[in-house]
């Protein structure tokens, strides 16, 4: 058995404390103590953990273009009915749609890039795979 207890995904920007703010909005989060001037973390209210780690050198992905590797990226779940509400707060925010080639039409997986440039989608929570039953 695992010693490890949990994982909080780490985001290189140049401004944690923007970045950070944020995911905080979209993820009703709490943001914890400061331990240093270079990291900021996050706790959102359904228990995701992100981290916000500053460096002043960070580019962003080019994903979903084919220039670069992805990396890693995060999915926000919402129910169907409530994708379109929260794509205008995501926008609204600060976030920018990603071109998807292909896509017609209305989808339930949604592209886009944080004000950092760190790529993120919105999906439809109904689409997923339910957790196996333990």
């Amino acid at each position: 058995m695992s010693q490890v207890e949990a994982a909080v995904l780490v985001f290189d920007c140049a401004e944690p404390e923007e970045l950070c703010e944020f995911y905080r909005v979209l993820l009703d989060g709490e943001i914890q103590p400061p331990d240093g001037g270079n990291r900021v973390e996050l706790v959102g209210a359904g228990g995701t953990r992100l981290a916000f780690r500053r460096d002043l050198n960070a580019a962003p992905a080019s994903w979903p273009r084919p220039d670069d590797s992805q990396q890693a990226h995060l999915d926000l779940l919402v129910a169907a009915e409530h994708l379109d509400e929260v794509e205008r707060q995501i926008v609204g925010l600060g976030a920018r749609p990603l071109e998807t080639r292909g896509t017609k039409g209305r989808t339930e997986t949604r592209l886009y890039a944080d004000p950092a440039g760190h790529p993120f989608s919105l999906r439809s929570a109904e689409h997923l795979p339910k957790p196996k039953a333990h």
